[in-house]
């Protein structure tokens, strides 16, 4: 394995964003029956569907009498879990909450001494569904970062599930974790099944709101295909990072934050754009020293492999350009100028400024949200926040005063679109003049 240097021009650029675009979900059309005769499955079958999917996908034996998570199940995960972990999700937890209070929106409301009201009403979901990822790995962390968002923004019901393990049990960090954060209820389910089952309800599980939360690519097309019936955060892709680099970083830094991605799993990118082909050259060398060490090194061999590359750029503004084409999820500038180069990215889901700001920071602990969008997304979606747990309603409100001086425009505007009920239905209030 070798991170791939290349000298950065148009051909390049272009290239690698197509390279960069088959990892997307949208691409993944061969999957799609599958999750829609699942989908469908549970839309007519409910909980029967669930449980026949969980036993042929999980290997584990649900029912209606099991499918909700225990506080007593809750408190053997505490006993499951070591003490330290538990304080540090605390103190993540704290960063996080302080971090997402500071996005909250409140009502408000414009009145003119004529009687005319304007203003805006911002209300919570009703409910929300938090899907998270099970099997061989845990990551309390995102279920911190999903469900801490709905509740500062006031979400009356968080709704979790999560698939189970052949024993029928949660990993007991992501119930920690779930507990913490304050899961109103949690389900033993996971996969197409657990979206349908949120989309559309069965007799054990409500259809909610909103769906949030990361899962596998069965997971994203599922939450692609029930849209409409419920809101969604987003259909995420594989995990990414960029780095924008001079000649004063520190090559063995880059080098660990690039790997810090590919070891997610095989379509992960890591991209280095740079302006200092010494740096190139050093930091490829030192992922290569890194990788052998490293416990997920096959994964990260394969990531880099497919989705590795060193860009050497002639200048600063070229590399700045690459980045914002890329759009990356995470992207880290360590310049020496760091935040003079970041007044000019515009298409990034986080940005990490400085040597000591590297991207797992931003996963487990700062406060500001993981989720983040992905496959040049940045372009135009942000990461989750406290908005995606809230509603606005407009309100208006006129009294005769102040309607009697527009009411001849309204009419004439309707009018000019052909819409007679519309304008009539201002006219009778002014009958008599």
């Amino acid at each position: 394995m070798r991170l791939r240097i290349l000298h950065l021009d148009k051909d390049t650029r272009r290239n690698l964003l197509e390279e960069l675009l088959k990892r997307s979900p949208n691409h993944y059309g061969k999957y799609e029956q599958s999750v829609n005769e699942i989908l469908e499955e549970v839309k007519l079958r409910r909980d029967a569907a669930v449980f026949e999917y969980t036993k042929r996908f999980d290997k584990a034996k649900i029912d209606a009498t099991n499918i909700r998570v225990t506080s007593r199940e809750i408190e053997e995960a505490y006993s499951l879990t070591d003490d330290c972990l538990i304080e540090v999700i605390r103190r993540a937890m704290h960063n996080i909450q302080s971090y997402h209070e500071k996005q909250r929106q409140t009502s408000w409301f414009d009145s003119k001494p004529d009687g005319t009201v304007l203003g805006q009403k911002v209300s919570p979901l009703q409910s929300v569904g938090v899907y998270v990822p099970g099997g061989k790995a845990a990551y309390p962390s995102s279920v911190l970062m999903n469900i801490l968002p709905a509740k500062v923004a006031g979400v009356d019901q968080i709704i979790m599930v999560t698939p189970p393990g052949k024993d029928g049990k949660v990993t007991p960090t992501t119930l920690v974790a779930a507990n913490e954060a304050g899961a109103d209820v949690i389900y033993k389910v996971g996969g197409a099944q657990a979206i349908g089952a949120l989309a559309y309800g069965t007799e054990s599980i409500p259809n909610v709101d909103k769906i949030v939360g990361p899962g596998n690519i069965y997971v994203a097309l599922a939450k692609k295909a029930v849209y409409g019936y419920v809101s969604i955060d987003a259909i995420a892709g594989p995990s990414e990072i960029l780095v924008i680099a001079d000649e004063t970083a520190n090559p063995h830094y880059v080098a660990a934050d690039l790997l810090s991605q590919a070891e997610h799993d095989e379509l992960a990118s890591a991209i280095l754009v740079t302006t200092s082909e010494k740096l190139a050259k050093e930091v490829a060398q030192e992922a290569e020293k890194f990788t052998a060490k490293l416990s997920r090194s096959e994964i990260i061999r394969k990531s880099l492999d497919n989705y590795g590359y060193i860009l050497v750029a002639d200048t600063m503004e070229e590399a700045i350009d690459t980045a914002n084409e890329i759009a990356s999820e995470h992207l880290e500038i360590q310049t020496a100028n760091p935040y003079d180069v970041m007044t000019k990215i515009r298409n990034a889901g986080a940005i990490f400024i400085g040597e000591y700001s590297s991207e797992p920071l931003g996963d487990y602990f700062a406060g500001p949200n993981h989720v983040l969008p992905t496959n040049g997304t940045a372009k135009f979606f942000s990461p989750l926040s406290v908005d995606d747990f809230i509603k606005k309603s407009s309100i208006i409100s006129y009294s005769r005063e102040a309607l009697k001086k527009v009411h001849k425009d309204i009419e004439y505007f309707a009018g000019a679109e052909g819409l007679t009920a519309h304008a009539n239905s201002i006219r009778v209030r002014f009958e008599e003049i």
